[in-house]
């Protein structure tokens, strides 16, 4: 089994969830190539260095080109702000390293398009470059984008996708960067929208043609952050001076799918009540399939070809050995949780690496949610229908 050495740019809530992954994936599946915990990099000495420790990291550096210059780094692990993916990936290409980057892939088209090129240059060379959508990798989606596939729904017709937060419902929290266009591109059209978007997407094997949509922001201005309200969750600003939120607080918007159907999609950060609740919901001439992000270890599944005496929902517990990526796991019946889809993104990028194959999403992929992001912000601009 060969070593592929992991330079990780980001230690925050997302580099917390890629390391959790990099420390777990070799001892749960059998690969061709074994990830090492090398490097991470970070703006704040002391921060990287104790996020180094508590993490798993060998080493630690306060500039990502370093990491990047270094010739025992193989893969670079982007987990930072939006506004850096683009130099740090196209410098990592270049340098022939394989990049693994987090969702969405930039903050414009324009960037994503020359992410693309960089992955398609450096894939001749045989270095590979994925977009970390890691609710494709929860069992239950993976199985019912499956379900679909084999004609269990029929034709669709109907999708209908949510993606509901609450984190910012608070008037005084602070203006942390998820709530600035500079650096995250968008607000929870971006953020959480682009999950959805990908997800309705993988599960239907159909692109989005079209969209129509509106954004709000309900809260333009919020208490500058100070440097303990940096953090996403942060507690409220201790400073008392405010600065102008550049982003939305939700998006909706209704889109046609290639196949025929259409479709539905909300996110918002503003749904009082709702953590993280993700729902999709697809509807077909022969049946209908749901998934909950709260309960993800289920699938709701709606057979209209049984009799009718024996029509309704019923649930699907998916934690068979024969489900997607849960041989590796527990016995039946026994669930996982959000830090699995990591996990399994782990496993599908070194198991591509090591077998020299495309890992999916690639930057294409993701380019394509780029694109009905930058379609929908262009629709609320001109209260018009947008093709794709």
């Amino acid at each position: 089994m060969g070593e592929l050495r992991i330079g990780m740019v980001g230690y925050a809530f997302m580099g917390e969830a890629h390391s959790q992954a990099w420390r777990t994936v070799n001892r749960v599946y059998d690969l061709p190539v074994r990830a090492r915990m090398s490097l991470i990099a970070g703006r704040d000495k002391a921060n990287v260095a104790a996020a180094a420790d508590r993490l798993g990291w060998d080493e630690h550096t306060t500039d990502w080109r370093d990491l990047i210059s270094r010739d025992d780094i193989d893969l670079v692990d982007i987990c930072t702000p939006g506004d850096s993916h683009a130099e740090i990936a196209c410098a990592a290409l270049a340098a022939g390293k394989h990049v693994l980057c987090e969702k969405p892939l930039a903050n414009t088209v324009e960037e994503a398009r020359a992410m693309v090129a960089a992955a398609d240059t450096a894939r001749e060379r045989g270095v590979r470059a994925m977009c970390g959508f890691t609710y494709r990798r929860v069992p239950a989606v993976t199985f019912m984008r499956r379900l679909i596939a084999d004609g269990r729904l029929g034709d669709l017709r109907h999708v209908r996708a949510v993606y509901l937060q609450d984190w910012i419902t608070d008037p005084e929290f602070p203006l942390v960067w998820r709530l600035q266009k500079d650096k995250a591109g968008s607000g929870a059209l971006g953020d959480i929208g682009a999950h959805i978007i990908d997800m309705t997407q993988f599960v239907t094997g159909q692109a989005i043609t079209g969209v129509s949509g509106l954004t709000e922001t309900f809260v333009r201005e919020r208490p500058l952050a100070s440097a303990d309200g940096a953090a996403l969750g942060a507690a409220k600003a201790a400073e008392t001076s405010k600065g102008q939120v550049t982003v939305d607080d939700a998006a909706l918007f209704i889109a046609r799918l290639s196949g025929g159907a259409v479709a539905t999609f909300e996110a918002t950060r503003m749904a009082t009540g709702r953590k993280n609740g993700l729902r999709i919901e697809v509807n077909g001439t022969k049946g209908s399939l749901a998934f909950d992000l709260e309960r993800l270890n289920e699938l709701e599944f709606y057979d209209a070809t049984l009799p009718g005496t024996e029509l309704g929902f019923r649930r699907i517990l998916v934690t068979e050995p024969e489900h997607p990526y849960l041989s590796a796991w527990w016995p039946t019946g026994h669930l996982i949780g959000y830090e699995h889809g990591f996990t399994h993104q782990a496993r599908d990028l070194l198991e591509a690496i090591g077998n020299g194959t495309d890992p999916l999403p690639s930057f294409a992929d993701a380019l394509g949610v780029q694109l009905v992001l930058d379609a929908v912000e262009k629709s609320a601009e001109t209260g018009g229908w947008v093709q794709l």
